[in-house]
């Protein structure tokens, strides 16, 4: 027995039931499958540019004839979703499994979503497994299915299954896969529109197929307790039900796409009233009702709507007080998100507040800059949008209207994600404006990863490779792709020199006959924790200019005036630079 999270039992099942390649971008709460995935022998993984082009590897090395793994987050299936749903047109050779991980209550996201939607829209069976014992299980009887059906299977997890350790009865065992014959078949996979018709009958016989194994398959059960409440739930809402209503009972739904319509009219039938617990959606309400079961609902009021749904939420629902148990610690100070000491993005930030510019952002660490104390954000709305809405709002005459230059804002990774066929666009289009491009060497928000910026691949993360030490030409040369493809003005600027960052943003929003690209360069902190001597505060004015640049080791004292914490201070210096009076010196 072993104590693993969902990820690293996900992990372990792939590599037992004989993965050769996984490929994936990095997204929380999907990224430590792979990150696990890659330690263990005998399975290549990479980071890809993006979902679109790491399902686009996998489904290759389906089609070669090998197990297949592509991973990514929810909002990531939908930049994946062209040749997702092709592949569940075209069906595979070897397995091929996605693992798309659910993010309720957006810890880590901008939006909810449920991506058993896909599975459904594209007719892909999808598991669901409740706790890590069954994330392992699912993720070596994926392979089987999709091989036995001729199809994509979509492994979902969610957050709570994908953060949460429980116990686990590994085999520890490798089952090697001799990888499939491959032969042409231009009718299977080339989906001209001829070929994309005939498919759909396959399609469609793969379907009924489907459902009858849903019929006959433990992974659906029912569990007979109490009568008088039947609920139908799946993942990890299934243990959640199983605490808050012990004596309730119960259809788990192991297999949520397709669902099988006799099982669950026959337990509706055998409850006196039917309940579905579900979160962020009505996935399985309206397929339950469009079956013509009647679902009630709860007799204290419909569950959240939105968010995840924990063991308390559904004893409300159902009007069970809570049992009792320790009060949280009250009054405790809020602790918001905020960039590290010494980020390279700070000072960025604290140039566009000062300049009251519009700016559209981007996803990752730098979209804190919408926060105080800098409020210099105004658009995140996904992947690479930055550059493009920044074109829009020129198109719209934004500048002139409101007097306020508009400057987009994208990180590396992010700008390889996506943001290079925005900046392309803008590019061919003959666009104006300022665009930023903030290189901290880095995939930094979901914890450090490799991406072509920095040059350091999933199996060299693995080994420790820091992107400090990639050698030159292997990382991807943004100065030298922007100014390749067109960009009009390209400077190259130290993110941790606030006069330079200064001058290169004043100059760049000046010319507004040209496209101006401003490349701020300096590696995260997470890579690079070198220290310096902290500063030392002489004769401080009290003018609070250095506690607006928001780093974490500036404080005030009980006169207000400014103090460093040495114990969060990585003498970066951004402070004395921001010191109008000259107060806060080097430290030796």
């Amino acid at each position: 027995m072993q104590l693993l999270s969902g990820n690293e039992a996900i992990a372990q099942g792939l590599w037992e039931a004989g993965v050769a390649v996984g490929s994936g971008y990095p997204g929380t709460p999907s990224t430590e499958a792979l990150e696990n995935l890659v330690k263990k022998e005998d399975v290549t993984c990479e980071w890809a540019p993006n979902e679109k082009v790491g399902l686009e590897v996998a489904l290759g090395a389906a089609m070669g004839g090998v197990r297949a793994l592509a991973a990514m987050k929810h909002v990531g299936l939908n930049v994946a979703a062209d040749p997702f749903m092709s592949a569940a047109n075209t069906g595979v050779n070897g397995g091929l499994v996605l693992l798309v991980a659910d993010d309720p209550s957006c810890y880590s996201s901008q939006n909810e979503q449920d991506s058993r939607y896909y599975a459904s829209f594209a007719r892909v069976p999808c598991l669901d497994p409740c706790d890590s014992q069954e994330a392992y299980e699912f993720s070596k009887l994926a392979f089987d299915l999709s091989e036995q059906f001729d199809t994509p299977v979509m492994l979902h997890e969610t957050m709570r299954v994908a953060h949460t350790r429980t116990m686990v009865d590994v085999a520890g065992e490798r089952v090697e896969v001799a990888p499939r014959d491959y032969e042409s078949q231009i009718p299977k996979y080339v989906m001209m529109p001829a070929n994309a018709v005939r498919r759909r009958s396959v399609t469609d016989e793969r379907e009924d197929a489907l459902i009858a194994y849903a019929e006959e398959s433990e992974l659906n059960r029912v569990e007979m307790r109490d009568a008088s409440i039947g609920i139908i739930c799946a993942g990890a809402l299934y243990t959640h039900v199983r605490e808050a209503l012990p004596d309730a009972s119960v259809l788990k739904l192991g297999l949520t796409w397709p669902l099988p319509p006799a099982k669950i009219a026959e337990f509706a039938a055998s409850v006196e009233k039917l309940y579905v617990v579900e979160e962020t959606c009505t996935y399985f309400t309206e397929k339950v009702r469009a079956m013509g079961v009647d679902v009630s609902v709860p007799p204290a009021g419909a569950l959240p709507r939105g968010g995840e749904i924990r063991p308390a939420h559904i004893r409300a629902a159902f009007g069970l007080a809570e049992p009792p148990h320790p009060v949280a610690a009250q009054g405790l100070p809020a602790r918001p998100p905020a960039f590290c000491s010494g980020c390279p993005h700070r000072l960025v930030y604290v140039q566009l507040r000062e300049m009251n510019a519009i700016v559209t952002g981007d996803i990752g660490c730098y979209t804190l800059g919408a926060v105080a104390p800098y409020r210099a954000v105004d658009s995140v709305i996904d992947m690479g949008a930055s550059l493009s809405m920044a074109h829009g709002m020129e198109l719209a005459g934004a500048p002139g209207r409101t007097g306020r230059p508009v400057v987009g804002v994208i990180g590396d990774s992010t700008f390889a994600h996506s943001g290079i066929t925005s900046l392309l666009g803008t590019v061919y289009n003959g666009g104006k404006g300022t665009l930023c491009i903030l290189d901290n060497r880095t995939t930094a928000m979901t914890g450090a990863q490799g991406n072509p910026c920095n040059g350091v691949t999933l199996a060299e993360q693995a080994a420790g490779v820091s992107p400090l030490d990639v050698p030159a030409g292997k990382a991807l040369d943004i100065v030298a792709l922007c100014e390749a493809i067109g960009v009009d003005e390209v400077t190259l600027v130290d993110s941790q020199d606030a006069s330079a960052i200064r001058e290169a943003l004043e100059t760049a929003v000046g010319h507004t006959d040209k496209l101006s690209v401003v490349v701020f360069k300096s590696p995260c902190r997470l890579i690079d924790r070198s220290r310096r001597p902290a500063p030392v505060i002489e004769s401080c004015q009290g003018c609070g200019t250095c506690i607006q640049i928001g780093c974490p080791a500036l404080g005030r004292d009980e006169d207000e005036l400014a103090v460093i914490d040495p114990n969060q201070c990585i003498g970066c210096g951004q402070c004395i630079q921001s010191c109008p009076f000259g107060c806060i010196q080097e430290g030796e």
